[in-house]
Formats: structure tokens, C-alpha cells, sequence
């Protein structure tokens, strides 16, 4: 059950109070030429005939097809990016302390909302009007959270694997896994746990103007995800990579190249196609031009809007909020106001 306390500013647990707030739809102005499209037009249409008229079942049908191709097409020049991942954390200034000393993140800003009884903090490698973030969140009087088992790991790129493993071994930190190739890879990777249990996958790559790179989520079915991924959200993807070995397989997607940019890593189990998601690990917010077209894309790509598009009351921040087809959370923020945030 996601936090009420996690309404403001975070874009978290918004579907508690707002899930009506501000519904609007998408009203597409066309030519009557261009609504009825070429089929619909060829019924219009007789050589030395009486013209007959389509039934009107036809008409809408074309209708909604030409909607729904342009709005899938608007996404395609729609300006986006990762913007921050939120997840909840049992205690904010130990992680924090964590994060900077072990994996050389900076606090970049945090708040505390007495009335609403929360803190949260926004931690990452750069300002964040041009890095992925971290947002953390914690609730007042909750220590612990479950991360359940569809979350998977985040990644962070950093150029000496082994060193890094015992700075976090020095500090504390737990290591699941050492250094060295993984399942039959190139790259040096090892993986840690953050204070709270979080995995943290570290990849030996270096330099690289994104060190925080991935985050990786199972999901139940990969085609569908890739799809609802590409065409909702407008994601490229990278590559696939099946290990047949360990029964499992990848997908990479993302807004530019992995050697840049932050990537989400789907990940297929052979056979399992459901997941306990527990109630820390939070969403992903995308950055967007437009939350009303970014909804009408999500709905018409098999996703469910569990935030109508509008403005936060109190904040003016235009957002939108959808679960993908395996339940995952994400929210659309206007570019314009994201920034106005940032100030």
C-alpha cells in the first residue's frame, strides 16, 4: 500500500487524493479527409455508381485509428528523460551518509514536510535539471519497508569495481556478490546492498557522463513490456540478450545509449510471470512536454492512468501517473515546471 504522506513535491502515492483532479482528454482537430483515412474514403467512393454513404461504425473506427496514430506519433518527438526514482528508506540521514562516502553520490537538496510527517532527499552525480537522481522518502515512525521480489537492482557505473567493493566493505556494507564477470559476461560487476536492502549492481565502466545507469525491474512477459515501453513512453530499444544457461532474459531500453544515459533493464524469469512488488521501491518519474498527450499515449498502448493528467494542487505541477502493463508505477512531469521546481 503506497504512503498518503508522499504527495507533494515526490509525484509519490499520488492516486490517494488527486485521481480526478483536473480530467482532461486529448481533442484531436482534423480534416474530415484525413478522419475518414483511405478505407473509409474508398467507401465514399463509385465509378459511374451512386455514391454511398459508410455506416457510421465505419467512420469512427478510422476515426480512432488516426487518433491513435497520432498520438503514438507525437511521442516519438516528445522531449524526454529520466528524470529521479523513488523508493522509501527506513532511516534518510543513514542512507544519505551511505550513498555519499560509499558510492559517491552528492545531496543535492532535502526537505522536511512536518505536516505531512515526511523527509525525503534527492541524491545523484550531477545537478538535476541534466542527471538521473535519487529520491528518497522517509515516513515518519517507519523503519523498515519490503522490497519485495519483482524489484530487481540499480546500477551504478564506477571505474575500479574491486576498490569500490572494499570501500563498502571497510564502511559496513554488504557484499552478495565479488567482483568478476557475471553469468557469463565481460563487464566487472559486483553487487551490494544499501543500507535498507536495496541491491546495487556495480559495473566496471569508466568514464561515463551517468554513472547512476540502470534500473532493473521483472517483469512477467518481455515482448509486451518492450512494446508497452516503446510506444507508450517512446523508449528505444538497445538490446536483448537471452541466457538460456540461467533461464532468463533482458531487455535494455532507454532514451540514448548506455555508454550516456540511464537505462531500464526489464528483466524475464523462464516461467514466472507474477511478482510481489512490496511496498519501498516507489516509481520512475519521466520528464515530458506534455502530460495530457503522455496519458492518451500511455492509454492507447495498454497501460492504466491512475492519475488523471492536470496540476498538482498547491504546486501547479503538471503530471500524470500510469501502471504498466506488470503493475509498475511511473509518472510524466511537465518539463516547464519541473524546472520552475528546480528554482
Amino acid at each position: 500500500m503506497l504512503q498518503r504522506r508522499e504527495l507533494c513535491i515526490d509525484y509519490d502515492d499520488l492516486t490517494e487524493n488527486y485521481t480526478m483532479f483536473n480530467k482532461r482528454k486529448l481533442v484531436l482537430s482534423l480534416p474530415q479527409s484525413q478522419i475518414l483515412g483511405a478505407k473509409a474514403s474508398q467507401l465514399l467512393r463509385g465509378e459511374g455508381k451512386p455514391v454511398e454513404a459508410a455506416p457510421v461504425a465505419d467512420l469512427a473506427q478510422a476515426g480512432a485509428a488516426i487518433a491513435e496514430e497520432n498520438a503514438l506519433e507525437w511521442v516519438k518527438g516528445d522531449k524526454r528523460r529520466m528524470l529521479h526514482v523513488v523508493y522509501r528508506v527506513g532511516d534518510l540521514d543513514k542512507t544519505i551518509k551511505f550513498y555519499s562516502e560509499c558510492l559517491g553520490m552528492k545531496l543535492l537538496r532535502k526537505r522536511d514536510i512536518p505536516e505531512e510527517q515526511y523527509s525525503n532527499a534527492f541524491l545523484g552525480y550531477g545537478p538535476e535539471d541534466s542527471n538521473f537522481t535519487v529520491e528518497l522518502t522517509y515516513n515518519y515512525g517507519v523503519d523498515k519497508y519490503d522490497i519485495g521480489t519483482g524489484f530487481g537492482h540499480f546500477g551504478i557505473a564506477v571505474e575500479d569495481v574491486a576498490k569500490t567493493v572494499e570501500l563498502i566493505r571497510a564502511k559496513g556494507g554488504k557484499v552478495t556478490r565479488e567482483p568478476g564477470p557475471a553469468n557469463g559476461g565481460s563487464t566487472i560487476t559486483a553487487l551490494i546492498e544499501d543500507p535498507d536492502g536495496y541491491p546495487f549492481e556495480l559495473l566496471e565502466k569508466w568514464p561515463t557522463p551517468e554513472p547512476f545507469s540502470q534500473v532493473m525491474l521483472r517483469v512477467g512477459d518481455l515482448d509486451r513490456a518492450i512494446n508497452f515501453y516503446k510506444k507508450a513512453f517512446g523508449m528505444e530499444l538497445l538490446r536483448t540478450r537471452d541466457n538460456p544457461e540461467y533461464k532468463y532474459t533482458v531487455g535494455m531500453l532507454g532514451y540514448g545509449t548506455e555508454d550516456n544515459s540511464p537505462v531500464l533493464e526489464l528483466t524475464y524469469n523462464y516461467g514466472i510471470t507474477d511478482y510481489d512488488k512490496g511496498n519501498g521501491y516507489a516509481q520512475i518519474a519521466i520528464g515530458t512536454d506534455d502530460v495530457y498527450k503522455s496519458a492518451e499515449a500511455v492509454g492507447l498502448s495498454g497501460g492504466k492512468i491512475i492519475l488523471e493528467p492536470g496540476p498538482l494542487p498547491g504546486i501547479n505541477t503538471k503530471i500524470t501517473a500510469c501502471l504498466d502493463p506488470d503493475g509498475w508505477k511511473s509518472v510524466f512531469v511537465d518539463n516547464i515546471d519541473f524546472l520552475k521546481e528546480l528554482e
